[in-house]
This record gives structure tokens, sequence and C-alpha cells, in this order.
């Protein structure tokens, strides 16, 4: 049996545990509120937005013009819509800064690994785009064992997803995939669901694929309305493109985010509920060895007692 000051530095350590737990709880409860917020107000626009740009592509039928002033890669929309043979796949992982979020990073390196296999089971290349310092570090060691290596990487983002940093992103993407070192853009993430679920999800970005869903609704006679373009359809869509690419990837952020701070809660919340079953039983345990103490000094001070009578 345990000695009470062993017991005792056991309680303790315990309590000081539940508090950081509960305080990281409470912090993180407060945060997702915020980016539960955030996701379901931006939904709808990415919605609409993505629908808008499948039309405007299908009213376009063809994406080439010498005319254009381009800059930088992600100007070129003409090559970034361009379809190709399939060789290289260039995937965006999103992963976290921090840890104490259950099993999240876990999950989400799992789902690569898993793309990966797929893909190089198919001879196909694999170039890692990847947010978050805990996937980096994994990642970085897993690749070594497979037709894959890491391009780019991004940690400040993770912690706080805006606009500039999902362009940042963008124009990396963009670049590899314009210079043909990437055929295929493609996003593994995790969409949040409630404050107790999300699911991890792959989403393709580029190549597009509207001329399959154009050919459907001309299947189905669903009339489309005819759109103009002022200027000019090739300016529009020079504006266009990165920002329908730059806002899937920040609503992939805005949802990765979302679902750790979540997964965090939802940890934080059943480690403190742990800390708090330990504190009952070393309680218990603590009382006993208590008790346990004071009648053996009982005993010693009766037989004492008994020896000198006799």
């Amino acid at each position: 049996m345990a000695n009470l000051k062993d017991i005792k530095n056991r309680i303790q350590s315990v309590e000081s545990t539940k508090k950081i737990t509960r305080a990281m709880k409470m912090v993180a409860a407060a945060k997702v509120k915020r980016a539960e917020s955030t996701v379901k107000m931006s939904r709808p626009f990415t919605e609409e937005l993505n629908k808008m740009f499948k039309k405007l592509l299908e009213s376009v039928g063809t994406y080439s013009d010498t005319t254009l002033k381009i800059k930088s890669a992600i100007d070129n929309y003409p090559a970034l819509l361009q379809s190709r043979e399939f060789k290289t796949a260039g995937i965006l992982v999103i992963t976290s800064n921090k840890g104490l979020a259950g099993a999240y990073n876990s999950n989400i390196i799992k789902k690569t690994i898993q793309v990966i296999k797929d893909y190089n089971a198919k001879g196909i290349k694999v170039v890692l785009f990847v947010v978050g310092q805990k996937g980096i570090g994994t990642l970085k060691r897993r690749c070594k064992n497979f037709d894959c290596e890491i391009a780019k990487h991004y940690v400040a983002i993770a912690n706080n997803p805006t606009g500039e940093g999902a362009h940042e992103i963008v124009s990396d993407m963009a670049e590899y995939f314009v210079n043909q070192k990437i055929d295929k853009i493609e996003i593994i993430t995790t969409r949040f669901k409630n404050m107790m679920s999300y699911f991890i999800e792959s989403w393709e970005v580029l190549p597009l694929q509207t001329k399959e869903e154009a050919r459907e609704r001309l299947h189905d006679n669903i009339a489309e309305p005819i759109m103009e373009f002022i200027p000019d359809m090739h300016n529009i869509l020079q504006k266009v493109v990165p920002m329908y690419i730059a806002n899937i990837i920040f609503q992939a952020l805005l949802e990765a985010q979302a679902s750790e701070l979540a997964s965090r809660m939802t940890a934080m919340s059943a480690a403190t509920n742990n800390a708090e079953k330990m504190l009952k039983t070393l309680s218990t345990e603590y009382n006993k060895t208590r008790q346990f103490a004071i009648t053996q000094e009982i005993i010693e001070v009766v037989s004492g007692a008994n020896a000198q009578v006799g």
C-alpha cells in the first residue's frame, strides 16, 4: 500500500492537471462558437460562388487568349483550367499547430497516407502542401516510404485563417500547376458538423469537371440563362478563377479550424472528467490509507500499554 505522502502528491498533481484541462476546455469552447458562426456564414457564399463559377465556364467555351497580361501563375487562368495527363497529384493537407485535440491530427494524417498509397499504386506521384506544424513533422517522416515530397508548408495560417493566407497557398499551388509539376489540386481537410463531430473529406479543386455537368443538364433539358461579359470574358475569368480557388481553400481552412477547436474542447472535457474520477479514487485510497495508519498507531499504543500493565 502506498504511503500517505505519495498519494497526496498524486492528488495535487491530478488537481493541477484538472485545472489546466478545464481552462483549455473553456478557451476552446469560447473559440469554437466564433469559429462555428464564421463557418456557417461563409458556406452560402462558397456554394453560390461555386455554382456561378461553373455556369460562367460553361458559357465561355474556350479558355485561351493571347491578349492577357500575365504577371504570375495565378493570372494564367487558361493554364489553370487545362486538363492534361495525370502523373502528379498536388494535395493540400490541413492540420493544426497544437496537439491535445484528441485524434484530430492523427485521423487527417491517416487519411493522407491512405490517399498517397492509393495514388502510388496507380503510378502517380504525390506533392504535398502542408498546413500546420503537426502535419509537417509526421508527413515529412512518412513520405520517405512513398513516392511523395513536401513542396511547401505553412504554420501561421493554421492558427488564424485569412484571405491573404489562402491567397499565398493558391499562388504556390498555381505555380506548381502551371509549370506542370502537379496535374491536380486536391484538399484533405475536415468538414465541421457540430460541437461533437466532424468529417474528414477530400475536395477536388482542379482540373474542373464542368463539361460533364453541362452535358448532364443538357440531357435533362435544363435551360441556363445566357451570360454577357463586360468588358470581356477573358479579363473576368482572370479575376474570377483565382477568387474561386482561393475561396475553396479559405473555406477548407475555416472548416478545419472549427473542427480542431471542437475536437480539442471534447478532448479536454473528457480529460477533465477523467481527472475528477481519478481524484475520487485517490481520495478514497488516501482515506483508507490514513485510517489504516491511525488504526496501526492505536494498536501499537494499546499493545504497549498492555505490555506495561502485564
